[in-house]
């Protein structure tokens, strides 16, 4: 006899709400979201205690005015230009954005339909968005969404407030799928964010990325202007195949249905092609000089945010010295 409890030593591991493609005034899916909500303000900005410093960017600034350099002052604001002409040294002022607008751009495709832990892809989606919509709500903070499922893309414009927030969770909650042999189409939902030109601020890009990597080009001009996340959504069977004999397998997107017999080669090809296709994700979005945090629907996606958070601190903090 085995005992189900889990050990005393070790968390329980927290799953994201399953979304139940409710309609948007679903009483099950509100639920949910405030499950996720609650998650995220007493667990995940807890374990911050409210330094998000790799996830959320602090108040932005622009330069503004120099002055006399006076004892104190940060060095990397030195202005040369005007140090050498005056032969006096001079700041720039930094003149701060009192208000950051954050877009997200969230890939709904087919492919996210998909899960064989305890949840689906796009629950881990929907979890992804409200912690970065409920770190970085307050303040006068906008935040927006382009939600595809390849068919189609749903905005939602960037505005300012819990009410907002929960709107535009239930939003991508309830995007409906895409009909069978609609692929999803990441290249045009990003370069959708470039239309009209924004303000400086944040774009986080929500995906499984594994569709073609024609993306790059929309991608690094967002990165040109503003600060980019990349979240990286994923099923243990997107990685590895199980030892499970004869199988009927289908693309989720294109409905192309193949009959595999899964024995150790074909595990071990199709392991190193998706691992292959993983560091070419990882390079390409790093390539556009951005970070990538990868969620599974397998693992604890609280504790993945927060080992994510602590390595860029971590980075951060060597770097000033």
């Amino acid at each position: 006899m085995t005992d189900s409890k889990p050990a005393a030593d070790k968390p329980a591991v927290r799953h994201p709400p399953s979304m139940m493609r409710g309609t948007i005034d679903d009483p099950k899916l509100s639920a949910a979201l405030r499950t996720l909500e609650l998650t995220v303000s007493r667990k995940l900005d807890g374990i911050l205690h409210g330094d998000h410093l790799g996830l959320i960017p602090g108040p932005g600034s622009e330069p503004g005015e120099s002055r006399i350099y006076q004892p104190g002052d940060d060095v990397r604001r030195m202005d040369w230009a005007v140090t050498a002409r005056t032969t006096h040294p001079h700041v720039r002022q930094m003149i701060a954005d009192r208000e950051l607008e954050t877009w997200l751009v969230v890939d709904m495709s087919a492919s996210l339909d998909f899960g064989t832990s305890t949840c689906e892809k796009r629950d881990l989606a929907v979890a992804a968005a409200a912690a970065i919509c409920y770190l970085n709500v307050g303040g006068g903070n906008r935040l927006g969404a382009l939600i595809s499922n390849g068919a189609n893309t749903i905005r939602v414009p960037a505005r300012s407030g819990r009410e907002h927030v929960q709107t535009l969770l239930r939003t991508i909650a309830t995007t409906p799928k895409a009909p069978v042999g609609v692929r999803g189409d990441l290249a045009e939902a990003i370069d959708a964010l470039r239309r009209p030109e924004r303000r400086r601020g944040m774009a986080v890009i929500i995906s499984d990325f594994l569709g073609p990597i024609n993306w790059m080009r929309p991608l690094r001009a967002i990165a040109a202007r503003h600060e980019v996340l990349a979240i990286e959504v994923l099923d243990p069977r997107d990685v590895e195949l199980p030892d499970i004999g004869d199988v009927v397998l289908q693309d989720a997107e294109s409905g192309a249905v193949r009959e595999f017999t899964i024995d150790a080669q074909l595990q071990t090809d199709f392991s190193r092609a998706a691992a292959a296709h993983r560091a070419d994700v990882a390079r390409t979005i790093r390539g556009c000089g951005a970070p990538v945090m990868t969620l599974r629907t397998d693992r604890d996606w609280i504790a993945d945010i927060v080992r994510f958070v602590s390595h860029r601190r971590r980075g951060a903090m060597a770097g000033r010295r």
